[in-house]
C-alpha cells in the first residue's frame, strides 16, 4: 500500500551549494544502509570541531537538500536528516540529529533539531520519543 505525498517547491540553488548538497545527499544514502550504532558512531566523528547549528541554518540545509533530491523530499526521512547533517558540518556546524518512534500508531522517524526544536517538521516537539540522539560536541 503506498501512501501520496505532495513534493514542496523545489527551489533553484547556486552550482556551490547545489553541489554539496548532492555530495551530502549521496553520502546520507551509504550512510542510510548502516545499522543504527554505526551511523551513531559515524556522526559522533562527523560533528568534532563543529558549533552547533542555529535553526536558520539547519533549515537552510534541509532545503537545500530537498532540492536536489526527490527521495529526500518524500518519505526517506533518515537520509534527508543525514544529509541535512553533513551539509551543515560542510559549513562548520552541526545540529542535533535524532531518531525516534511513537506508539500510537506505531511510526519511526528521523529528524534534525536546532535550539532544542525540530526543524522543518510538521509535527510539534515531543510528538515522537527519540531513541538515538547525536548532537554537537560540547567545548
Amino acid at each position: 500500500m503506498s501512501t501520496p505525498i505532495a513534493l514542496g517547491e523545489r527551489r533553484a540553488l547556486p552550482p556551490g551549494r547545489r553541489l554539496a548538497a548532492r555530495l551530502a545527499v549521496a553520502a546520507a544514502r551509504v550512510l542510510a544502509a548502516l545499522p543504527p550504532r554505526r551511523i551513531r558512531t559515524v556522526l559522533k566523528l562527523v560533528r568534532t570541531g563543529a558549533r552547533p547549528a542555529a535553526a536558520a541554518q539547519a533549515l537552510g540545509a534541509r532545503d537545500a537538500v530537498m532540492a536536489v533530491s526527490a527521495r529526500c523530499a518524500g518519505r526517506h526521512c533518515l537520509q534527508r536528516s543525514l544529509a541535512t547533517v553533513l551539509l551543515c558540518r560542510m559549513s562548520g556546524t552541526c545540529p542535533t540529529w535524532r531518531s525516534g518512534v511513537r506508539t500510537a500508531p506505531f511510526r519511526a522517524h528521523s529528524w534534525v533539531e536546532a535550539g532544542g526544536r525540530p526543524v522543518g517538521e510538521p509535527h510539534p516537539a515531543g510528538y515522537y520519543i527519540p531513541t538515538v540522539t547525536v548532537g554537537p560536541a560540547h567545548r
